[in-house]
């Protein structure tokens, strides 16, 4: 039995719902890239890109065309939040990476941005039906998940909120597809994304405060 098969081979069944090993093991990782994340290490990308290769296979054993796409995708903004990620650190004073609240015109943006990718990829998943079964929920979430990877590589808050889009969407898709295992890790996520989005809050108001008492500091000494 090849490797392939064996990820697409069931890893048990529990209340009626068969989980198989590449839909468990790939997105039990998501769920530490997504920690790691919160906890602001650059690990996070390395297990995001092996999370997003092994969902390939899950994705092709439900037959999802267009999941296959969007980890496919997934992978390579890894690879490019990764590498802002390791120049964020090495321009901060610390050594670690700064969060802070995007600016109006990155908001602008991001929500321009995922809202015409959703129309593009869902008008693109409803003219070739073999891509995904159920199109809009699909794009939402393929589009949503690049929106918050994107954030998250730029250090801004707003990765949190688009993560709670997408699980508001995501858990029901996931249960619906076969893929019960990602619909509970959706829903750790939402745990997860919860209290991610809260320290990173703090932590932006504090660098924040930080920067705004550094000119009168340095004004008082002078």
């Amino acid at each position: 039995m090849s490797a392939v098969d064996w990820l697409g081979g069931e890893a048990f069944a529990a209340f009626g719902q068969h989980v198989i090993w590449s839909d468990m093991i790939g997105n039990t990782i998501g769920l530490a890239a997504l920690a790691l994340g919160w906890r602001r290490s650059i690990w996070s990308w390395p297990a995001q890109l092996l999370s997003g290769l092994v969902l390939v296979a899950a994705y092709a054993s439900a037959h999802l065309s267009g999941g296959i796409g969007k980890q496919l995708l997934v992978i390579g903004v890894a690879l490019w939040g990764w590498q802002q990620w390791q120049r964020g650190k090495r321009n901060a004073q610390d050594g670690t990476l700064a969060v802070r609240f995007a600016t109006g015109r990155e908001r602008t943006v991001l929500l321009a941005g995922t809202a015409l990718g959703t129309l593009a990829v869902g008008g693109l998943f409803t003219a070739v039906p073999q891509l995904s079964w159920n199109p809009w929920p699909d794009a939402y979430i393929f589009v949503g998940t690049l929106a918050a990877m994107v954030a998250q590589a730029r250090g801004l808050v707003e990765f949190w909120f688009a993560w709670l889009l997408v699980d508001v969407v995501g858990v029901p898709l996931a249960f619906t597809s076969g893929l019960a295992f990602s619909g509970f890790v959706y829903i750790i996520y939402l745990a997860l994304v919860l209290w991610g989005m809260r320290d990173w809050w703090l932590r932006s108001r504090t660098a924040r405060t930080g920067a705004e008492r550094a000119p009168l500091s340095e004004g008082v000494t002078a």
